[in-house]
């Protein structure tokens, strides 16, 4: 059995959901103006290793407001969905509402696959995502890293594009990335709307960046 995840600190979490609770502010002014708006559809990318882990702290933090929330990994993923369905199992117990779905899309790189062959797995990726994105219409996608994040921001770029729906990317880079981004990291710097990192070199590197200092 997984062990709990330990708690982010009150002051880093706080930082780090700045970005996640202003942009509910701008999505909802375009709502109805004088009803209660419905809660923020989350997209959230996982990926194996300790992407799943990070990420799953991050969501620790966040409200029932962040419903339903919407699991993408690649379907050679063999140990995201189990702690996924955990960390979803107990925060049920929180909040009666809990709501999530998953979903698993073509993997766009293995490891040490060559970079002709991924440039088609990425692509055959791509339009595999894109119907399912279009299909869940997330308001938020949250991510941090692994390679399957990238045709699934690349498909809610498109769905912005083509006016069907706009989502608020926002990419957190993984604690282990300290003097250079990760490769989903350097093509997402530029289309993500928050560029999240965790340390202070990679801020220096990248200025359109947010350090919030160590918050996984």
């Amino acid at each position: 059995m997984e062990p709990p995840l330990p708690p982010l600190s009150g002051a880093a979490a706080v930082l780090l959901l700045l970005p996640l609770l202003l942009v509910p502010v701008a999505l909802l002014a375009r709502r109805r103006r004088g009803r209660r708006a419905p809660p923020l559809s989350l997209l959230v990318v996982a990926g194996s290793g300790g992407h799943t882990t990070e990420i799953l702290r991050l969501l620790s933090c966040l409200s029932e407001s962040y419903s339903p929330r919407h699991y993408i990994f690649a379907d050679s993923d063999k140990m995201s969905e189990a702690k996924i369905r955990s960390f979803e199992q107990k925060r049920a117990e929180r909040f009666s509402n809990s709501q999530f779905t998953l979903d698993r899309i073509p993997r766009s790189r293995e490891v040490r696959q060559s970079w002709i062959s991924s440039v088609v797995t990425t692509l055959y990726s791509i339009l595999y995502s894109f119907p399912l994105t279009y299909k869940l219409k997330p308001d938020l996608i949250l991510c941090n890293g692994p390679g399957t994040c990238v045709p699934v921001c690349i498909s809610a770029l498109l769905l912005g594009l083509l006016g069907i729906k706009r989502a608020i990317i926002v990419y957190v880079e993984s604690i282990c990335r300290v003097e250079t981004l990760s490769l989903s990291g350097k093509i997402l710097y530029y289309f993500s709307d928050y560029f999240i990192v965790q340390w202070p070199a990679l801020k220096e590197k990248y200025p359109k960046s947010v350090y919030l200092g160590r918050i996984v």
